[in-house]
């Protein structure tokens, strides 16, 4: 498959029979250009501007959202309920963790998640090859929390999301340096094209570049 990052919380994902996956989409106040591109599904976390955007985008992708099982496009789409604060929703309500698998890779998209996991939504959420991960902190868990969910999910490959990459983004977040310092194996790439056969044998993070919004 073939990852793209679009901004924020949005990564596309496009497997090797065509069928696409976004995550995410935001409106055009977060900074960055809004995402443009056609996709079979789109999956959101939770209902804030800056990750349900659905309008943005072109055609009519099939959205998945909430927790449970959901098939579309031929794929089967998990959602493990979170929160997106440290008090079980009360300063900021639900957030729903998806687990996909797309060229037999499984990928793990955190939302806003904004604490640890538990024993109980560790296990719903399964098997991880690919995790999107949350690292700018204030709305989210912040760089050493993001490491210790890391840890809690073990993955092979980890892609950064929802900090801020320069000044264009207004939103009160951290960079992306804080949660690179907890790793060695660190790469930068402007997409990223993986299989089975190609995950790293030791975890590395991968940074991506921002990504045009158009496909």
């Amino acid at each position: 498959m073939e990852i793209r990052w679009l901004g924020h919380s949005c990564f596309l994902f496009v497997g090797q029979e065509g069928v696409s996956v976004l995550t995410d989409p935001f409106d055009q106040s977060v900074g960055y250009p809004t995402p443009k591109a056609e996709t079979d599904v789109v999956t959101i976390s939770h209902h804030h501007f800056d990750h349900d955007a659905v309008q943005v985008l072109p055609g009519k992708p099939q959205v998945i959202e909430g927790p449970g099982r959901q098939t579309a496009a031929g794929l089967t789409f998990k959602g493990t309920a979170t929160f997106h604060d440290a008090e079980r929703g009360a300063k900021r309500g639900q957030n729903t963790v998806f687990s996909f698998t797309l060229d037999g890779v499984s990928v793990v998209h955190l939302g806003d998640l904004g604490h640890l996991l538990t024993p109980e939504q560790r296990e719903g959420i399964g098997t991880v090859d690919i995790v999107c991960v949350p690292v700018g902190g204030f709305y989210t868990i912040d760089a050493g929390q993001a490491y210790e969910t890391v840890q809690q999910l073990n993955p092979k490959v980890i892609l950064p999301m929802h900090y801020k990459p320069d000044e264009a983004v207004t939103l009160p977040i951290a960079g992306v340096d804080d949660f690179l310092q907890h790793f060695t194996q660190v790469k930068k790439a402007k997409t990223l094209e993986i299989s089975r056969a190609s995950l790293p044998q030791t975890q590395e993070v991968v940074v991506l570049e921002f990504s045009a919004p158009g496909k």
